[in-house]
């Protein structure tokens, strides 16, 4: 199947260029797509998941393995959701699609307190929806879109209310084992989505079609990650290297190392300090000769 060009504009293509090599990057690191994958590309109008559509296409025709690509669109029965924009924009594309209607908007309605946001339960029907199309399709990866800064904003919230070290890992297998998911954007930043996004004017879909609020929280703590960042460039990048370079034995939970076992024999009596062992034995017998250690 050939596929429509991208704009070779030169500033779309400086814009692009980084994307690229993260999400090459992420799917080199974690293995994400491998010879033969179908990846279902799970599409929702929004600016990610419109971004990484072009990057898994512009793959496909670079990378050395050969897989496929599915675009799938879930229409959840929001009031005033536009029906027509994807399937225009994926046929002039030239992008094989799926477009599913479930009704979950009525369930995450009649479910939710008032005052309380529909995110939660919304995304989780959404997910099970995907997961059967998934399977019924044959696809080998789901690939969602989310960014950088989706997976540190999930790391401070887990550590700020749920008192758990605990992010999005960028590839992970369903709880019932039959489907993997993958973010090939997880090294990605926002801004960088930003700002091709706007210049490939993508026809947006906004994510607030049900009437629900943003979610405070995450949204307070995404200010914080870009209150960091302009203060301190570079910040989030080192926070998302962090999350790839842990050391289990020094940090606290036991089931994660074990800490119970550690001990010193008693045959070995105090190894803490062993002149013998010490690197700078030398200096220490030149000093002890000249009696200055008494």
């Amino acid at each position: 199947m050939t596929h429509t060009a991208l704009p070779s504009a030169p500033d779309l293509t400086r814009l692009f260029q980084p994307i690229v090599k993260g999400v090459g990057q992420a799917i080199g690191d974690y293995r994400m797509i491998e010879d033969g994958d179908l990846v279902m590309v799970c599409l929702s109008g929004g600016k990610d998941s419109y971004t990484l559509l072009d990057v898994l296409l512009h793959l496909q025709k670079k990378a050395p393995v050969d897989f496929e690509i599915v675009a799938v669109n879930l229409d959840q029965g929001q009031p005033g959701f536009p029906k027509d924009v994807l399937p225009r924009y994926l046929t002039a594309l030239g992008v094989r699609h799926d477009l599913l209607t479930q009704d979950t908007y009525s369930v995450v309605k009649e479910k939710t307190p008032a005052g309380k946001t529909t995110c939660a339960l919304c995304s989780r029907l959404r997910r099970g929806v995907l997961y059967g199309h998934a399977r019924a399709i044959g696809a080998t990866k789901i690939a969602l879109g989310h960014h950088r800064e989706d997976i540190l904003e999930t790391l401070f919230m887990n550590l700020f209310f749920g008192a758990r070290l605990k992010a999005m890992p960028p590839k992970l297998q369903s709880d019932d084992g039959t489907n993997v998911v993958i973010r090939p954007l997880a090294y990605v930043a926002e801004a960088d989505i930003i700002r091709y996004a706007q210049a490939r004017a993508f026809p947006i879909i906004p994510c607030n079609l049900c009437g629900s609020q943003e979610n405070l929280q995450r949204r307070v703590v995404g200010e914080m990650l870009a209150g960091w960042e302009r203060e301190h460039p570079g910040r989030l990048t080192n926070i998302a290297r962090a999350l790839t370079r842990v050391t289990p034995s020094h940090l606290m939970d036991p089931e994660l190392f074990d800490f119970a076992s550690l001990s010193v024999t008693p045959a070995e009596g105090d190894k803490g300090f062993d002149p013998d062992d010490y690197p700078g034995r030398e200096f220490l017998s030149g000093i002890q000769e000249l009696g200055m250690l008494g």
